[in-house]
């Protein structure tokens, strides 16, 4: 059996370095419970109804297939199902047959789901600017860009679509 080497000790739960992972979680939860807590009171929509809803308005034609749009939201594929029967339900997105694949199905984006996620952006745009920008510099928020990037691999998406 090969042994493997490591040039970082052993991580404790008493580790300084497994505190900081900790503040990570804990900004991240915080952030998000406010911007959903914003969202769901201002827009009348979830956190990932946003989420599914900007994901098809970034996509070709504005629409995906379910494994695509999963593999972008942060939902299991169950999760997603669901998620997306209740948006259809509400008008925001139909599924269309692929015409290539008669059993592949897309999520498209409805126009009126279009109108809910351009009523909702700029409250969400406002959530993410009072509660993370705002507490750094464009200098730090470069850096932790690049710092993040180490674990997922830059963002090779547009940063926003197209809402007008």
């Amino acid at each position: 059996m090969s042994q493997v080497t490591t040039t970082t000790p052993h991580v404790g739960a008493s580790d300084w370095r497994v505190g900081v992972w900790r503040s990570f979680l804990r900004a991240h939860a915080g952030v998000m419970r406010e911007l959903e807590r914003e969202l769901i009171a201002e827009a009348g929509m979830p956190l990932a109804w946003y989420d599914v809803l900007l994901q098809l308005a970034e996509a070709p034609a504005r629409r995906l297939r379910m494994a695509e749009l999963a593999d972008r939201v942060l939902l299991s594929r169950s999760g997603l199902t669901r998620l997306v029967d209740r948006l259809q339900a509400e008008g925001l997105v139909r599924r269309e047959r692929s015409p290539d694949d008669a059993r592949g199905t897309y999520t498209v984006l409805t126009d009126a789901g279009m109108g809910r996620l351009r009523r909702a952006a700029p409250i969400h745009l406002d959530g993410i600017e009072r509660h993370w920008l705002a507490h750094f510099s464009d200098e730090e928020l470069g850096r932790l860009g690049s710092l993040l990037d180490r674990l997922t691999g830059p963002d090779l998406a547009p940063c926003a679509p197209e809402l007008d």
